[in-house]
Parts: structure tokens; C-alpha cells; sequence
């Protein structure tokens, strides 16, 4: 008891200057990005949304998607928003160390700050985003329930899910400035190879197969129990597809490996950022 009261202490005391330079930096960056603007914060409303008007035009209005689902409109919803968060940490972790180049070789600092600030500037405006999907789902007439409350656990493995990215996209462009480009194709083709726009429903008719190896995706695991928590009991998740409860724990564990390889792999480079940015 006594070496628990004793660590509690130090640990607050060496990680205080992580803390409120963190801080700063989450603040500084969400008040910069939209400086300037007429809109302001607003920008942070409109564009997942006319991103989802566009969408439920053609995919849901024209092309007849997700007909006969329950409130497959805000679930299209909560699956741009959701897909938008980890495009936004991961494209902006990639270009983080290199972005503060010149702060680091003025300032000695723990360099995993600066990737962490840029996921919890998304996250703030995950939240943000978020609360338009609420309105929606009250205007359309969701029943919620307290399954609803898996949504938080669900956003916590989507947090670090796209910081693991984030760590190791950072590392990875600081060296090899190709891997911006190679990294907006994969989120060009997981953005179709994700159940974001159409039902699973819809891949399980053509290919139980195919349906099963989208749902090992990560991001497509959580956008489903997402759907599934909030908005319809009945949305197909991983455990429904493969009837079987315990493959939750495959995208999981990838999500925690990832999270594990991808802070050794920042800590070894982290020493020769200044050095080599």
C-alpha cells in the first residue's frame, strides 16, 4: 500500500511537464485550425455533413441502398463520422514530427507529445461531430437504450487504433516521404473496403466469405458495434457473421499489437527526428 501511495507521486511529477505541454498543444492546434475563418467551429459541423448529403443522395436516394434497414441513413452517419476520425489522426500524426521540426530542435521535449495532441484535437472534434448524430437520431425516432453506452468503449479502441497509426506513420515519414502517398491510397481503397456507405447485409448476399474477411478490419468491426449499439440491435457485427463471440477478440488484439509495435518502433526512432527532419 505504502509503495503504491510512494509511485503515484513520482509518476505525477515526471510526467507533469508531458501534461501540460500536451494540453497546450491539443488547444493551440484546435484554436489555429480554424483561425480565420467566418465559420469557425462551425466548419467542424458542415463537413461531415455535407460529405453524409452527398452520399445519401446517390447511394441512398438514387442507387437504393440500404432499403428495407431501420434508420440506415443515420447509420451511414455515424459511419462517415466515425471513418472521418480515423482519417483526420491518421493524416495529420503522419505529418506531426515533421510539421514541428523546428520546435523540437529548440526545445527539449518528449517527441510522443506531439502525436498524442493531434489525436485529441480529433477527438475533440469526433465529439463535436458526434452530437450532430445524436440530433439525428432523435429527429428520425431511435429508440435508445443502454446498449447505447458500448459507444465509449467502442471510441477508446478507435482512439487507439488510429494513434498506433499515428506513432508509426510519424516514425515512418520523417525517413521515407513516400509514405504519404501510398498511405492516401489505402484510405481511398478502406474507405470502399469498410461497410460505411452500403449494408453488410448487401456483401453477406454475395459472399459470406467476403463479409467475414471485411470484418476482420478493425475500423469495420467498430463502426458496425457501433451501429449495432446505437441505433439497430439487428446490424450484422463480427460476432453475428462468423457466429461466433470470441472472434471480437481478433481485431482487438490487432489493435493492441499494433498499438505495442508501433510505440517501440516511434521510441527507437524518436532519438534522430531533429536530426534528420
Amino acid at each position: 500500500m505504502d509503495t503504491t501511495v510512494n509511485i503515484l507521486p513520482k509518476l505525477k511529477e515526471r510526467y507533469r511537464y508531458s501534461l501540460i505541454l500536451l494540453r497546450q498543444l491539443v488547444f493551440t492546434d484546435f484554436k489555429l485550425r480554424y483561425k480565420g475563418s467566418v465559420l469557425g467551429y462551425v466548419w467542424s459541423l458542415l463537413k461531415p455533413l455535407v460529405l453524409f448529403a452527398v452520399l445519401y443522395v446517390v447511394f441512398i436516394h438514387f442507387l437504393r441502398f440500404g432499403a428495407g434497414i431501420p434508420h440506415f441513413a443515420v447509420s451511414l452517419l455515424l459511419g462517415v463520422v466515425l471513418w472521418n476520425y480515423f482519417v483526420e489522426v491518421t493524416s495529420q500524426g503522419l505529418s506531426a514530427i515533421v510539421s514541428k521540426g523546428d520546435l523540437m530542435r529548440k526545445l527539449s521535449f518528449p517527441r510522443y507529445v506531439i502525436v498524442v495532441a493531434g489525436s485529441f484535437s480529433a477527438l475533440i472534434n469526433l465529439s463535436i461531430s458526434l452530437l450532430v448524430v445524436g440530433l439525428f437520431i432523435i429527429l428520425n425516432g431511435v429508440s435508445l437504450t443502454w446498449s447505447a453506452l458500448w459507444i465509449i468503449p467502442l471510441i477508446a479502441q478507435m482512439f487507439i487504433l488510429g494513434l498506433a497509426f499515428a506513432f508509426l506513420l510519424s516514425a515512418l515519414y520523417v525517413k521515407f516521404k513516400d509514405i504519404s502517398y501510398i498511405w492516401e491510397l489505402v484510405l481511398q481503397a478502406g474507405f470502399y473496403a469498410t461497410p460505411i456507405i452500403y449494408p453488410l447485409t448487401m456483401v453477406v448476399a454475395i459472399s459470406p466469405v467476403a463479409a467475414q474477411l471485411l470484418m476482420l478490419n478493425p475500423i469495420a468491426q467498430i463502426i458496425q458495434d457501433a451501429r449495432a449499439s446505437v441505433i439497430w440491435a439487428d446490424t450484422p457485427t463480427i460476432t453475428s457473421i462468423f457466429n461466433n463471440p470470441y472472434m471480437h477478440i481478433v481485431p482487438i488484439t490487432f489493435t493492441i499489437l499494433l498499438a505495442v509495435l508501433a510505440g517501440l518502433y516511434f521510441r527507437k526512432r524518436s532519438p534522430k527526428f531533429a536530426e534528420e527532419i
